[in-house]
This record gives C-alpha cells, structure tokens and sequence, in this order.
C-alpha cells in the first residue's frame, strides 16, 4: 500500500516515522504544535539498537556520531562500583552506545523531510479531524491522541524522581559515567564538537519547585567527588523536570487508522536511556510494515503485534532499575546493593544493556505490498 499519512508530533519520533513512511512510498505531512521544530531538553543517548535503526532510515550522524570508550559506576565517594569497557559492546553488537546533543539530532531528521511536508503551529484536536490513510500519534506522555483512543486509560504518573540537566563545554577529558548515592544519580555523557551532557536523578516529592536550580545543586552535591558539580558550575541554563511515565501498560497500541508511538504509547523511566531510542524503532517497524502490507489494518496489527511487547518490557525494567539504583534510599540497602554490583564480574553488569541492544530493524521497502494473507 502506498497512501497518505499525518504525523502528529515533530520529535524524534515524529520525524523518524516520516522519513520511514516517505522511504515506503507513502505520502506525508508533519504536524506540530509548537511554532518551530525545536528540540526540548540536554543530551541524548543513542544504543546500538536505535543506531541501526537510524542507518535503516537513512540518517547518519557522520562528526556527531560519538562513541563512549570508557567509563563507569562509581559511589558518593568517587570510588569505583564497575567500569565499563566499550569494546565489549562492539564485538557483540559493532558499536558502543553514542551521545548527542538532541537539537543536533532533530537537525539532522529535519534536513531528511522536505519542507513542504512539515506544518508548523498546528493543533490536532483530534484523529477524526485528519484527512489521511494513516494517522501516527507521536503526539508525547500526555498525549491528546492517546486519551481519545483509550479513554479512562490511567495517566503517566509521578516515578518519584525529580531531573536537573544541562550541557556544557568540556575543559578536560570527560568520561562517561553514573555517580550514585542514597535517592540521587549523576551522570556525564560527552558529546561531539568538546560539549558534555549532565544530569542529576534526585528523588523528591512531586512538583518540588525550585528557585535557582544551579544553586541548589552546587549546594547539594557539594563535596562530592563527581565531575557534575563542576559542570553546572558551567552550565548557562540547567533544565529541571520531574519524570512521569505510562505506568499502566496501553492494551493497544492502534485503533482504527491510528498508531500511538514514542512517549505516547510507552513513556518510560529513563533508567536504561531507551526513551528515545524506542521511538526511532516504532518509526522503523511501522515505516517496514507500511512498505509490505496492501491495507491500513494490516499494517497496524503488525506493528502491535512488533512493538507493543519489547517496548513495554523495556519500559517495566527501566522502572525496576529506578528502584534498584537512583530510588534507593535506605542506607543499609543502597550499601548492600554497592557492595553486589562491586562483586559482579564486569561483562556480567554489562549484559543486559547488550541483551537490550541486541535489535535489528526491519528492511524498509525491501518487499513488495503483501495481502494480510501473506
């Protein structure tokens, strides 16, 4: 089937689906609310699984394209819990995890579309209102496309944890890494062109408000022996959000002509750093689906049946490491819960990222419009 399609959403997902569904042949507008196609928040990391999923786009980060050699898991102290090693990454998956500026990333799933598909400043109040054969709902956590398929669903709701993040220039080498202590986690990504992403995991009570969110981290994590605190003292704007996700896992993830994708069908903790990268695999198997079966319905029902299982089993233990790391709070547990990951084996604490990232992507156009019977 070669048909028309509305994106609702222009993030990373959005656009993704569109290049996919351009590449199957399909017709395709891009509608986003906000006036521009901007890009909200710090860094991004990219796994494996979303790198392959990007090359099967046509999207490739070239200079921006990253890879973190070396790093690690150290405690309050500085002292390390686990180190990790990238080359266990390429020689079972051919590539270390990447990290990226997102508006850098956006730029580059922009320059894919061409103008004229892309609308600006449009509201979509609802899926009935859209001319198309196809709607994809890529429309974020609270999404308005989302309710109006699964009405009286359970909205995201509060994970416990508050986020701070920001994006500096590197003065010296920094190495990816994830200081934890009792209820906090602060992670250093570096980033292509001398620039670094950090983040701060707090857990707080919902709506914590804050005044001067640089204050009040170079205030809390005084002392600690982790690059962070030097880092925001760099940072011009530091970001700060609390985190929701879909804790209540959708029945579906279409209905009708509509697929739910990205955030707005599986928002998730961000634990394992597969928010984003989730979002370019829905695009891809959809965009695949859409290549191969002669029916809208065909196309949807693949798509379910592909990316409702992986990605809510990704979004479940990606809550389970919340609890297990940053939400842990009790002394006594967070010393215990040191004390195992210091005794693992290092390949061990690594495989389940690689069991994680061991996903390849369907070829996009590389068969012929199939009949649900095939």
């Amino acid at each position: 089937m070669r048909g028309s399609a509305v994106v609702a959403g222009g993030g990373i997902g959005g656009l993704a689906a569109a290049i996919g569904l351009r590449k199957a042949g399909w017709r395709v507008r891009v509608l986003e609310r906000a006036p521009g196609f901007t890009a909200v928040g710090a860094g991004i990391s990219l796994w494996p699984n979303a790198l392959r999923a990007l090359t099967e786009l046509g999207v490739e980060l070239g200079p921006l394209r990253t890879p973190q050699t070396s790093g690690g898991l150290l405690d309050e102290h500085g002292r390390w819990l686990t180190r990790w090693d990238a080359a266990v990454f390429e020689r079972s998956l051919g590539s270390p995890m990447v990290g990226i500026h997102r508006a850098r990333l956006l730029d580059l799933l922009l320059a894919a579309l061409p103008d004229d598909c892309l609308e600006p400043g449009t509201t979509v109040g609802s899926a009935a209102e859209l001319d198309a054969d196809l709607v994809v709902a890529a429309d974020g956590i609270h999404s308005r496309l989302r309710a109006e398929l699964h009405p009286g669903h359970p909205e995201p709701v509060y994970s416990g944890t508050t986020a701070f993040r920001g994006v500096t220039t590197r003065t010296d080498d920094v190495q990816l890494g994830v200081t934890m202590g009792p209820g906090v986690e602060l992670g250093v990504v570096p980033l292509a062109g001398g620039d670094v992403y950090w983040y701060a995991a707090v857990s707080a009570p919902e709506h914590t408000t804050v005044d001067d969110p640089k204050a009040y981290l170079l205030e809390k994590f005084a002392g600690w022996r982790s690059k962070v605190p030097e880092l925001v003292a760099r940072t011009e704007h530091v970001l700060h959000h609390d985190i929701h996700w879909l804790a209540t896992p959708l029945p579906s993830y279409v209905r009708g002509n509509v697929a739910l994708l990205g955030d707005a069908a599986h928002a998730m903790p961000p634990f394992l750093g597969q928010g984003g990268c989730q979002s370019i695999e829905d695009a891809v198997v959809l965009a695949a689906a859409a290549a191969r079966y002669d029916d809208v319905d065909s196309v949807l029902a693949h798509y379910d049946r592909e990316r409702r299982p992986r990605s809510q089993r990704i979004a479940r233990n990606s809550a389970r490491m919340g609890k297990f790391g940053q939400q842990l709070e009790n002394p006594l547990a967070v010393r215990a819960r040191n004390s195992l990951i210091r005794l693992l084996p290092a390949g061990l604490s690594v495989r389940g990222s690689i069991r994680m990232s061991d996903w390849t992507p369907p070829r996009i156009g590389a068969q012929s419009p199939t009949s649900p019977a095939s």
